[in-house]
């Protein structure tokens, strides 16, 4: 993580956080990894971390399947308890309304999650924590149930997701990082926001599953047979086919270059019929967290090929860092995060330029060059990340102790 724009750098003598309880509001235990997951289970090395399942960002659709799925199976997750899921995390799924633009249901649901939680908590034996927040709902419940300190720790610009109203949690976010302690953000678009609501916000760049990926460049490492047998250069993305993709841009190159195989690789989450046309466009479908390593090392090109909005403005791909240690060259479209690593990632600012971008990228590619850019990421493992993000924490702990 680099902390250069941090206003107070944490100090390298403090031993990150160690045996302390944490309780999070945390997306779903189920969805795709996240910088969630990967931070919590870090934590949970050193600590006791309850995971509280996602309380929702949006009003559910009782027309949709899935939605009614979803709220079964909280249901049955509320009936299991706590469950352990790790060596010293927990994952709790609370039955609150997930109407959180309603005054009643705000009411009501403090009173569940005070009585639940507080329950939880004594059977674990969490009778002091420390309250960290992944999601902006949660700022109608924080500060009521017991905590020491509060951790915000912001991943996006929440407020320019569709699927929400967009006011009301923008609003939201600007609560939680004005009372937290201390806040930490994924990229610096989203530091120069919330800093000004709060001086305690740090960058918190993602970290990488290092040896994971970099497996990619080991010759004993295969490629998906699904993969292995399209027609090479190989253009790949991977993770949600979701809104904030371009789909008319992989069109643009899929209609110019059918030798072109470009493979999808996640969940499908919009109408990608106007994809569906090519031959030489592919959709594999989500695959798990694991199996990614080989599918990076059966790509010719990583894409990262997000529209332009100031939701994605804000964004920091957590696959950027995944490609780099696979040893990929990226092509990406023009996003602040993606101009930091100019030797490993090419940024386009139209459709002609991604195109020639991607020529270039395959043109140029090596051995030599696959292995300078892994390398570039060795030292940026989640481990470390969350070393520094636990020593910022706890020096804001250590100082909120003596004054009080």
């Amino acid at each position: 993580m680099s902390n250069a724009d941090d206003a107070v750098p944490p100090d390298p003598f403090l031993p990150g956080l160690v045996g302390q309880n944490i309780v999070c509001f945390a997306k779903d235990w189920k969805e795709d990894p996240t910088s969630c997951n990967h931070v919590l289970r870090e934590l949970s090395k050193r600590n006791r971390v309850l995971w509280v399942n996602s309380i929702s960002t949006r009003a559910p659709n009782l027309a949709s399947g899935r939605d009614l799925k979803k709220i079964f199976n909280r249901i049955f997750g509320f009936l299991k308890g706590a469950q352990q899921v790790d060596r010293q995390m927990w994952l709790f799924t609370p039955f609150v309304l997930p109407l959180h633009h309603h005054r009643w249901a705000i009411h009501l649901n403090r009173l569940i999650l005070n009585f639940t939680l507080g329950y939880v908590r004594r059977r674990l034996g969490m009778r002091h924590f420390q309250l960290w927040t992944f999601v902006p709902t949660s700022a109608e419940y924080v500060g009521r149930l017991g905590e020491d300190l509060l951790v915000y720790y912001c991943t996006d610009e929440w407020s320019g997701f569709s699927s929400v109203q967009g006011r009301k949690v923008g609003e939201m976010v600007e609560s939680l990082a004005t009372r937290a302690s201390v806040v930490f953000a994924t990229s610096r678009p989203l530091v120069e926001k919330l800093r000004r609501l709060n001086q305690e916000t740090h960058l918190a760049s993602h970290g990488v599953k290092y040896e994971a990926f970099a497996r990619a460049l080991d010759a004993a490492t295969p490629v998906p047979a699904e993969l292995a047998s399209l027609p090479r250069p190989r253009l790949g993305f991977y993770g949600l086919i979701e809104e904030w993709l371009d789909l008319d841009l992989l069109a643009f190159l899929a209609e110019r270059h059918p030798e072109w195989s470009i493979v999808l690789v996640g969940k499908v989450c919009v109408d990608v019929h106007p994809l569906k046309r090519f031959p030489n466009v592919y959709f594999t479908g989500r695959k798990p967290h694991a199996e990614l390593p080989g599918f990076c090392k059966g790509f010719d090109v990583a894409l990262i090929p997000h529209k332009v909005t100031e939701l994605t403005r804000h964004m920091n791909p957590i696959k950027l860092r995944e490609y780099m240690s696979a040893g990929l060259p990226i092509v990406s479209t023009d996003l602040p995060e993606m101009r930091l690593f100019p030797d490993a990632c090419t940024v386009a600012q139209s459709y002609e330029q991604f195109e020639a971008a991607v020529l270039a990228a395959m043109a140029q590619d090596s051995p030599a060059k696959r292995a300078q850019r892994s390398e570039a990421m060795r030292d940026q493992t989640w481990d470390r990340k969350v070393l520094e993000i636990g020593r910022t924490v706890e020096r804001v702990r250590e100082r909120s102790t003596r004054a009080a």
